[in-house]
């Protein structure tokens, strides 16, 4: 085997090793007061989560989120009203380029959190699809050689991944089974990263399946009952750090460092996510009260609870939530936004009702 010490960027790294990496290169004391810090917020936030007991409300919001932030990192960017709007839309021809492709991401997200909690396992073929979904397209593992990673603003070469499809498959393979064995580590999680990074399978999609596979781990070991813990955000305001740490493992196997950071970042996040999850409780409270005292005839548990599962809310909505007639569902709009609760708008033919406060506490949560 060729020593890291060789590598080279320009050069494909069919030298890529298999996993696990000796545990001696991380290991150490340090790393290991991380990893219970990271498992007790992220224990912490596995149970705060039930504050809200409809789970919808928390996946959507930020599900959501993390769709966009996952996609920024790969230039993808939209606003978080193009992305409302998106998810609210009657019609895909209304839907901007940019938001159907986070939307994607989400779908993608959904598919692959659904096949965890019904099978236990994660899957090459799972992964595959979750890639399909992302990018719309059948073309697989990469198969012709041609792919490097390289420095937008500079054009440098910075990563060349293997380039044979056998050695692709089989290092895929080794990561399934790495993935689904006894350890529940979360510094495994990092591992995994890397690697699946490393490896870069397909010619597009790598980056925003990576970070699907990221917490669908964390679903799998059971740490998380439902996906609702993202790195992105912290990539985005790191993405230096974040991608000098990965050239590391590649050329030197310095594990310890990218493993920390990656632990800080699962650390930082769980506590920025249990605030969210506390003001958007405090949100939902409010709204019920001021519902109850202004509008005591028309409220109803599943009328408020749908103005948070959907943000940017529509009278089919409210239809299908309550089992109310359209035309009902529809004055019951109307009276909530005459009290200020929602703000009307005209998207194409459809009157939309978005729950402003939400929406900006959404966007001012942490991370974003």
């Amino acid at each position: 085997m060729e020593p890291k010490s060789q590598f080279d960027p320009a050069k494909p790294f069919n030298d890529l090793p298999s996993l696990p990496p000796d545990p001696g290169l991380y290991e150490t004391p340090g790393l290991l007061k991380l990893e219970a810090r990271a498992r007790a917020a992220v224990s912490e936030l596995k149970g705060y989560a039930h504050v809200i007991p409809n789970q919808e409300i928390l996946i959507n919001a930020i599900v959501l989120r993390e769709a966009k932030d996952s996609s920024e990192i790969e230039n993808i960017v939209t606003t978080q009203d193009q992305l409302y709007r998106a998810a609210a839309a009657g019609s895909a021809r209304s839907i901007d380029p940019a938001a159907k492709e986070v939307l994607r991401y989400r779908d993608a997200l959904w598919d692959g959190f659904y096949k965890v909690r019904t099978r236990g396992i994660i899957t090459i073929p799972d992964v595959m699809e979750i890639q399909r979904i992302i990018v719309e397209n059948d073309a697989g593992v990469r198969k012709t050689p041609g792919t490097a990673l390289v420095n937008d603003r500079t054009g440098e070469t910075v990563y060349t991944p293997p380039h044979d499809e056998a050695r692709i498959n089989g290092l895929l393979s080794n990561l399934a089974t790495y993935l689904n064995d006894n350890d529940d580590s979360i510094a495994k999680s990092a591992i995994i990263h890397y690697q699946f990074e490393a490896i870069h399978p397909f010619y597009d999609g790598n980056g925003r399946t990576g970070r699907i596979i990221n917490v669908l781990y964390l679903v799998l070991k059971h740490h998380l009952e439902i996906p609702i813990l993202y790195l992105s955000s912290q990539i985005i305001a790191k993405r230096t750090e974040y991608y000098r740490l990965l050239r590391g493992v590649t050329s030197d196997e310095a594990w310890e460092d990218w493993i920390c950071f990656y632990l800080e970042a699962v650390e930082t996040t769980a506590r920025q996510t249990i605030q969210t999850i506390r003001r958007i409780k405090e949100l939902l409270d409010q709204t019920i009260e001021i519902v109850r005292s202004r509008a005591p005839r028309i409220y109803s548990k599943e009328l408020v609870e749908t103005l948070f599962e959907q943000p940017y809310c529509k009278t089919a909505f409210i239809e299908r939530a309550t089992g109310l007639e359209r035309k009902a569902a529809s004055r019951y709009l109307h009276q909530l936004e005459d009290i200020g609760l929602l703000e009307g708008r005209k998207i194409g033919r459809e009157n939309i009702f978005v729950n402003t406060a939400l929406t900006k506490q959404l966007a001012d949560a942490p991370g974003t």
